[in-house]
């Protein structure tokens, strides 16, 4: 009855592991100490790993079907991948500074980014109280950036980092957008990989190539992996249920992510952590219920 919804939840959860291999792959953390002790990768390296996990499998797609490899909107196909493979760059670097929690939520203002930008991409508009929710997320990201938990450590760059990565990612979705009625979806997934893989490696050569051994190429692999089967569920989820249903679910990440904080990373959060992780997320999802709310129906 409620396929939908759980996709989405095993969506969420692949996301959540995927950000805890990157965290582990970043940070060395030691709780893998009994098995192997864990190299410290560059993000460089990581996206470069998972975009070629990624591409192999899209390549693969492709021949099958017999679609043209490089699609059809190619100037927004380009942007689509140069702007994806920025923002996991800028997130894969925020969940090596950041708490996992926080680094998570950050990115979780990616859909209001998506609709500032449709508004003159898509001729979209948006409804005055939307700005109000915008206002309560953005003040979220106010308490992250207080600076009464110095236990945390949290840096404010990084924090800008995260709000720049979410704010790319908003460009990269209306770049999906303008591709939706040109192009095959695993054109448009492909074409992040595309882009990343060359650009990555010589950036990971530069910055100094971290050669894999044991468990690590588990983890590196599994990145890649998950991706596809998180993008995929996340598919079937939409697919299978209605959007109104299932879109907030997505966001059960945030305690995924405060779980996995907490039991792995040995990261506690005080109160205006926690305060601010609330806001956006409440901001995000007052926004996400809104646009499927029967009446809201914004003029183009």
């Amino acid at each position: 009855m409620y396929k939908g919804v759980l996709y989405m939840l095993l969506s969420s959860l692949c996301f959540a592991v995927i950000n805890i291999f990157v965290k582990t792959l970043t940070n060395s953390y030691d709780f893998l100490s009994d098995i192997q002790e864990i190299q410290n990768y560059p993000a460089f390296e990581l996206v470069f790993f998972r975009s070629v996990v990624s591409l192999s499998i899209c390549m693969a797609i492709i021949r099958r079907k017999k679609i043209p490899f490089f699609g059809n909107n190619k100037k927004w196909l380009l942007i689509r991948g140069i702007s994806g493979a920025t923002a996991l760059t800028c997130f894969f670097i925020t969940l090596k500074h950041l708490p996992l929690a926080i680094a998570t939520t950050v990115q979780y203002l990616s859909p209001i980014f998506t609709i500032l930008f449709a508004i003159k991409l898509q001729k979209e508009s948006v409804k005055p109280i939307q700005w109000i929710f915008f206002a309560v997320s953005f003040s979220g990201v106010a308490f992250l950036g207080l600076a009464g938990e110095k236990s945390l450590h949290i840096d404010p760059k990084w924090l800008l980092l995260g709000l720049f990565s979410a704010v790319i990612s908003g460009i990269a979705y209306n770049a999906i957008m303008k591709c939706r009625n040109t192009d095959q979806p695993v054109t448009i997934v492909m074409y992040f990989p595309l882009v990343a893989t060359p650009v990555m490696l010589v950036l990971s050569l530069v910055t100094g190539f971290v050669v894999p051994v044991g468990i690590e190429w588990l983890l590196l692999i599994g990145i890649g992996a998950l991706t596809q089967v998180a993008q995929i569920t996340m598919t079937r989820a939409f697919h299978a249920d209605v959007a109104a249903r299932v879109t907030p679910i997505k966001y059960v990440g945030a305690i995924y992510a405060v779980a996995a904080g907490f039991f792995i990373f040995d990261e506690t959060l005080g109160l205006y952590s926690s305060l601010g992780i609330i806001l956006v997320l409440l901001g995000v999802l007052l926004n996400t219920f809104l646009k499927q709310m029967k009446w809201f129906t914004p003029k183009s």
